[in-house]
């Protein structure tokens, strides 16, 4: 594809592309057709121990070094081969399918032919597609018409960016104003767009048509964007294609996916090469006592072979066999519904997790906000008293406009008069002070024209940028003032009586990240009264309002509860000071040099001594039980930190409302810095302070990791939680991977948006929570669960016992090949040091297989403790942080045990049975079989019918085998000592 260039789009003409592009498909795939074989054969490979067994078995085709038949050595391994092959083919089936569900969606693209159906891989830059309602954005789109009528749409961009907030997009006016969507066919028209980057913010790019009288240009922005993986929230959009494929600015914002290999298998790769280091010492050690004699380097080989069983190629089909046992309990765990393994390879890893790294929108929340608190400084409303609230609005429009004299009206009337207004002003305010459109759908019954004009309630949902402004005219409706009608210039509400009172939209100052406040200045028909609203963050709004003694108090009250906390006030303006405003602020407008300091300038020149009203509570709706949970993370030792796109003020309220953020915990907020030095001061500052909890934003985290790297990750890894708000994609997987680089602990990643992506890919487990926002992250992910509460249970209960059970199942596997091994070596140590096998390979591999298989495998089924009383204290979690399950020590441990046992069951058979030394195959082999099959029922903790079962199956095989096959353990003893030469008889004596 060359590297990334601007390019000339020709609308509804792709066969005018002046550049190759490619293709419109998702592909989550590690492997393809060509590529499968080569890459598992290599990634089995490029391991130690499997590369082991792969020489050790081609040796057995060089006739002086074969030790027994060629199936002793290639079954095993084949068996491996195939297992892996198998498992990983699987898995690349079922993500291929899930790839070709969403590359197979259908849409309608405009042609010369009229509206023809393509699927979305077969879409091109260049193409002209139409996008429904609620219908996901296949490709990066410059928006040209859309069905509404007030020439504009919504986005849902929460999968790119993980906002819930929609987005207003703007079509290009040229192609909006034409009569119908098939004369974009008609035109003369092009997008020049620049070169493809992962800024999913900005936007570059000019609309030119040039069959116009004059020519029009108009520039584009990011307004006039649909991106890929957005949803289209209203109407129905129509596009041309811009970008497709790698070039798209989700797949840019989406590392590629990795083949994640668990800190296990690292573990257990490391026990490998320690072990092949005692087989090349034994070897030598044999061939020092022969006194190097004859063909010595060939015996060197042949006691390599001999001794091979020491590194146990068993122990990989086992672990292998095991995952998938542990992958299939997780997904049939019946406190754990929908959840979804697509990662066998690393369940373990669940079992020791030191950081968790989650994002906040609809994992941590339910993308849901309610409204929970008014407070007008004398007296709040919670939602246990919402009905006052109604009751007050309500009589409000339904008594008389005449009041009673003062003196004839009792005091308690008076101050329920006035609590009666301020609380009814409030509403009000609240009502108008937003960017909410109320939108009327048909339901097959009501025509949409007719819903509009009567104000269907039926039919009518809300459209906002904001999921907090929606909240807030939601309840405004509840008690009674009701947002029913706005475009551009008007608003109408309906009071408790049915009366619309109309009102005219002057001024809309929109909110902004800096101002953080909104502002609308409007006309009350009725009474030509003029009004400037405001609502805002208490942090900007505390110096707006008049002095007051409670604000500051209530705000701080408010949050300690994790409400998201918005001042509301207003300001009344005479005709004559609004005339003079509006001439200022559009002089500002036309200015072309600091027009947005000019305009500011303006607008805080009517920002003075306004009247407070009223303080706004709403809270996000979180997830069930997500404090619960992360408090048994907490407990269990794992420290979370919060990810998220969102602002600020929103991440630290959640944080508090989850608890996240304990009440007893401090809270450092790095304060924006743009400079080296700024840097430097504020990490002296949250230096000085201990046990904090770090509250830091994407921008400033950005300029600290550029300079001061390992000082921040030192200080971050220190706080008992983190929360980085405004993070890209990019920062979040960035923030994984120096994790992993600074701490060397294992990480996992959460979330449920296409933004998470990234970040599910870069840590060592990525679990995908499936909710509101799509299937992307869960796709993506290694686990996917359907409620953020069922991460307690899969790291408490799963991730512990498949640790646990690994261990276990890994030490008895290379305990079972040390006891054979050292009866080898106490074998050849007795008969001159000679290289002859003590047993055929058939009985090699029956020892591995059919006789102790069963019983040792069955330990993926042992427990120390029920589920119940692992979620009850996850405590016990922080033992598997240290790997005690799995480590030198308790490998030497096993060591000693194997070498011993191993020991005394060759030299007590000979010692034993001296007087019928031609049974010694039959007498040692059996006393073997015995003792592993001893070792595992006194290993095992929590017995399971099936345990049982392999127990008895192993003996009954053995047995079966003593009949019925004895030929190859206990008819004759004949050892050979180089070409078939008989090895003489002997005893102990000799």
């Amino acid at each position: 594809m060359g590297d990334f260039r601007p390019r000339t789009v020709w609308l509804g003409h792709p066969e005018k592309r002046e550049q190759r592009y490619p293709k419109n498909v998702i592909n989550n795939q590690k492997y393809n057709f060509f590529t499968f074989l080569p890459g598992v054969l290599f990634n089995q490979f490029k391991y130690f121990f499997n590369l082991y067994f792969l020489l050790l078995s081609c040796s057995q085709f060089v006739e002086e070094l074969r030790l027994g038949a060629l199936y002793t050595y290639w079954v095993p391994l084949g068996l491996v081969l195939f297992i892996t092959i198998m498992r990983e083919a699987i898995e690349e089936i079922r993500c291929y399918l899930r790839d070709k569900e969403v590359n197979s969606q259908v849409y309608s693209r405009l042609s010369t032919r009229g509206t023809v159906k393509v699927k979305s891989s077969g879409i091109q830059v260049g193409d002209l597609i139409i996008v429904e309602k609620n219908q996901r954005v296949p490709a990066d789109m410059i928006f040209l018409r859309t069905s509404e009528r007030n020439g504009s749409c919504f986005l849902r961009t929460d999968q790119l960016d993980g906002e819930t907030d929609w987005k207003l997009r703007l079509p290009v006016a040229c192609t909006q104003r034409l009569p119908t969507a098939a004369d974009l066919l008609q035109i003369r028209s092009y997008v020049y767009a620049e070169e493809p980057n992962i800024d999913i913010h900005n936007f570059i790019g000019t609309f030119t048509r040039e069959d116009g009288d004059p020519p029009v240009n108009e520039s584009l922005s990011i307004e006039n964007t649909l991106w890929a993986s957005t949803v289209v929230a209203s109407g129905t959009v129509v596009g041309v294609v811009i970008y497709t494929g790698k070039e798209l600015r989700s797949v840019m914002n989406t590392s590629n996916p990795r083949h994640k290999v668990g800190l296990f298998d690292l573990e257990v790769n490391c026990l490998t090469k320690i072990l092949f280091g005692a087989l090349v010492v034994v070897s030598l050690v044999m061939v020092a006592l022969q006194h190097f004699a004859g063909r010595w380097y060939l015996q060197i080989f042949r006691f390599l072979l001999l001794f091979s069983h020491i590194v146990p190629i068993s122990l990989r089909v086992n672990l292998d066999m095991g995952k998938m046992v542990f992958s299939w309990m997780i997904k049939k765990d019946s406190k754990i519904p929908g959840t979804v393994v697509r990662a066998s390879t690393i369940p373990e890893q669940l079992g020791r997790i030191s950081y968790l790294l989650t994002d906040k929108t609809g994992t941590l929340t339910q993308n849901e906000m309610v409204f929970r608190r008014l407070h007008l400084g004398t007296v709040a409303y919670g939602m246990d008293s919402m009905d006052e609230v109604q009751s007050h609005v309500f009589s409000a429009y339904t008594q008389p406009t005449h009041d009673l004299p003062a003196s004839r009206a009792p005091a308690a009337t008076k101050v329920r008069k006035t609590i009666s207004s301020r609380v009814h002003e409030a509403v009000k305010a609240i009502a108008l002070v937003h960017n909410v459109t109320p939108v009327y759908e048909s339901n097959g019954v009501t025509d949409q024209a007719e819903a509009e004009q009567h104000y269907e309630d039926t039919c009518r949902v809300y459209q906002a940028s904001s999921p907090d402004e929606v909240s807030l005219v939601q309840w405004t409706e509840s008690v009674g003032l009701t947002l029913v009608g706005r475009d551009q210039s008007s608003m109408q509400l309906r009071t408790p009586t049915g009366q619309i009172l109309n009102f005219t939209i002057l001024q809309i100052f929109p909110f902004t990240y800096e101002s953080k406040r909104m502002g609308i200045i409007v006309r009350d028909e009725s009474t030509g009264e003029i009004t400037f609203y405001m609502k805002g963050a208490d942090v900007v709004m505390a110096g707006i309002v008049q002095y007051n003694d409670w604000l500051e108090e209530e705000c701080g009250n408010m949050a300690r509860e994790g409400l998201r906390v918005l001042v509301v006030s207003k300001k009344s303006l005479t005709e004559e000071q609004y005339q003079d405003f509006e001439a200022r602020y559009v002089q500002a407008k036309l200015s072309v040099h600091d027009r947005s300091l000019k305009v500011a300038t303006v607008i805080e020149s009517l920002e003075m001594e306004m009247e407070l009203l009223c303080l706004t509570g709403v809270e996000d709706q979180l997830q069930t039980d997500v404090r619960p949970t992360l408090e048994i993370l907490r407990n269990a030792g794992i420290r979370v930190w919060m990810l998220t796109g969102d602002k600020l003020e929103t991440a630290t309220c959640t944080a508090k409302n989850a608890h996240l953020i304990t009440r007893n915990q401090d809270i450092h907020v790095f304060r924006q810095v743009t400079t080296r030095g700024e840097a430097h001061l504020e990490l002296n500052a949250f230096r000085r302070k201990h046990d904090c909890a770090l509250v830091i934003s994407g921008d400033s985290l950005e300029v600290c990791l550029k300079y001061y790297e390992y000082e921040f990750m030192e200080l971050a890894c220190q706080c008992p939680a983190v929360v980085c708000c405004r993070c890209t994609p990019t920062q979040k997987a960035q923030i994984v991977r120096l994790l992993q680089e600074r701490t060397g602990k294992l990480t996992c990643a959460v979330g449920d948006g296409g933004n998470d992506v990234s970040m599910i890919q870069e840590a060592d487990c990525g679990v995908g929570v499936e909710g509101k926002e799509g299937k992307q992250a869960s796709l993506a992910a290694d686990f996917s669960v359907t409620q953020f509460k069922h991460l307690g249970r899969l790291l408490m209960v799963h991730g512990r016992n498949s640790y646990k059970r690994s261990a276990a199942l890994s030490q008895f596997v290379i305990h079972r090949s040390l006891c054979i091994s050292t009866m080898q070596a106490v074998f050849s140590s007795v008969f001159y040091f000679a290289s002859v096998p003590l047993y055929q390979g058939f009985l090699i591999i029956g020892y591995s297989t059919i006789y102790t298989m069963f019983p040792v495998f069955s330990l993926v089924l042992d427990k120390d403790v029920k589920s119940e009383v692992a979620m009850l204290y996850p405590e016990l979690y922080k033992d598997l942080l240290k790997g005690r399950p799995l480590s030198f020590k308790t490998f030497l441990i096993w060591v000693l045990i194997s070498i011993y046992q191993g020991s005394i069951i060759m030299y007590g058979a000979m010692l034993l049975f001296e007087s019928e030394f031609v049974h010694i195959v039959a007498i040692s082999f059996t006393s073997l079989i015995l003792t592993e099959l001893l070792m595992v029922a006194l290993t095992v903790q929590t017995w399971h019918w099936l345990m049982i079962v392999g127990e008895l199956l192993s003996l009954a095989c053995y047995i079966a085998s003593l009949v019925f096959l004895h030929e190859f353990i206990g008819l004759y003893f004949q050892l050979y000592v180089g070409r078939g030469v008989p090895f003489p008889a002997c005893n102990l004596d000799h």
